[in-house]
């Protein structure tokens, strides 16, 4: 079934952010949860689909009963990492849109500064998996892993630090407008950026993103119930999700092409679903694990169906709205406009606010 323009988020909530909070996960997620709920004026009771990340303790029985949920008549999980944003918005859509449920909330609560979620910390603990083939050889965590797929993005397409710095300083100047972000008033320069401490050659200290605790939730119902709520609805257009053919987690060496990571897959998916293509997308929203991903990323995405790369007149990869020129001033890079926000690793959804489309039109 298509879900274009069905369904609507209708709230948001959040937690602080920061490192060393005090509550547990379940707590953070309770607290996400039931400031969505309130956000959206809606009761506790109201809601009966629960969406997740995998990856972390605070189950949906826990949270329900904490919260004081209704009957739960749908529940996932998406696995993998930050990544799975998308893909917890797009199994609420479908959900509702489906009528498995009529009030989903799609939500993360995370604790990422405790001491013993180091790589450094589990070094009695066996590996397992595809790490044994890359982490006893020096690959121990993430940035380890995207350093390399870094260097590989450097020699095929002549990527500089300059354009990583592009990602990061863009970042951060968002990170700057927002009183709530963990960097806010705290600017970053460019010659910062050049002398700051490798953390895995080629990736210095602010190519990579922050450890957080905290928590976040939506709401997501129906188009027709999304108009006697509170807010102004964010309408829910596309969506998808993506592993392509011998992919890895973070690695991805089993490809002819280490570069063509999920984000092809989804990208196929995301598109085929929509009404608008790359080329009407004003302004991206990239999951920003490390500044690589962003290029990598950007130029999956703005392959329509995979028919074409996103590559420059001059041949230099393009990286959407952060890296345009080693130059390029972050606030010049990033359009003010936005039309619709899309992807990650490999999950992905399109979204279109605003007033609600014509159901015999596209979004405007």
């Amino acid at each position: 079934m298509v879900i274009k323009d069905r369904t609507a988020i209708v709230g948001i909530g959040q937690t602080a952010f920061g490192k060393g909070l005090p509550d547990s996960e379940l707590s953070l997620a309770c607290q996400a949860v039931s400031a969505a709920v309130d956000d959206a004026g809606l009761a506790p009771s109201d809601v009966d689909g629960l969406t997740l990340f995998s990856m972390e303790d605070g189950r949906e029985v826990e949270v329900a009963r904490n919260v004081g949920l209704g009957d739960i008549t749908f529940f996932s999980q998406i696995g993998y990492g930050g990544g799975a944003g998308c893909g917890t918005v797009g199994h609420a859509a479908m959900a509702v849109a489906s009528g498995q449920c009529e009030v989903a909330v799609a939500w993360r609560a995370r604790k990422r500064a405790a001491k013993t979620s180091r790589p450094w910390a589990q070094v009695e603990q066996r590996i397992e998996g595809h790490w044994q083939w890359s982490r006893p050889f020096g690959l121990l965590r993430p940035v380890d892993e995207i350093a390399v797929l870094a260097r590989r993005h450097m020699h095929e397409y002549g990527t500089t630090r300059d354009h990583l710095a592009n990602v990061a300083l863009a970042f951060r100047k968002h990170a700057n407008r927002n009183p709530v972000a963990a960097m806010y008033e705290k600017p970053l320069t460019r010659e910062q950026y050049m002398e700051a401490r490798w953390i895995s050659e080629p990736l210095c200290l602010f190519d990579n993103c922050l450890g957080t605790d905290g928590a976040l939730a939506v709401v997501v119902t129906s188009v027709e119930r999304a108009q006697d709520l509170r807010h102004p609805p964010v309408y829910v257009h596309a969506f998808g999700q993506g592993i392509n053919p011998q992919h890895q987690v973070m690695t991805n060496y089993f490809r002819d092409d280490p570069l063509m990571g999920p984000a092809w897959a989804c990208s196929d998916a995301l598109w085929r679903h929509a009404d608008v293509g790359p080329e009407d997308v004003k302004v991206a929203q990239l999951y920003d694990a490390f500044s690589p991903s962003s290029p990598c990323r950007s130029r999956a995405t703005a392959s329509a169906g995979g028919a074409r790369a996103a590559r420059s007149p001059t041949g230099e990869p393009s990286s959407g709205p952060t890296a345009a020129s080693p130059r390029t001033p972050p606030e010049a890079a990033c359009p003010r406009r936005t039309c619709t926000a899309s992807t990650s690793s490999s999950r992905g959804c399109a979204r279109s606010g605003g007033r609600p489309p014509a159901r015999s039109r596209g979004p405007t």
